[in-house]
């Protein structure tokens, strides 16, 4: 496996338990190690897209860094402001 690769891989393992801590949170939003946790891999996310992107390119876009409660506020998809 080259350097590129194994910092993607990083990157996304990161990624991935971050978004996972994110819909934990959704169901025990008053787990305070959960959330200290969501915002060490947010912080760790952030490094490691920052150092692959130096070295080697843009990323691309993975899972968008909102607040935890953001969807709460949106329309859903049946509302009428959503369409």
């Amino acid at each position: 496996m080259t350097e590129a690769e194994s910092l993607r891989r990083r990157y996304a393992a990161a990624e991935f338990a971050a978004w996972e801590l994110h819909l934990f949170l959704d169901s025990h939003p008053d787990d305070a190690d959960a959330a200290r946790k969501l915002k060490e891999y947010r912080e760790k996310s952030a490094r490691l897209k920052e150092t692959f992107e130096a070295q080697y390119g843009p990323i691309g876009q993975t899972f968008q860094n909102t607040s935890r409660w953001a969807w709460v506020t949106d329309p859903w998809p049946w509302e009428k402001e959503a369409n």
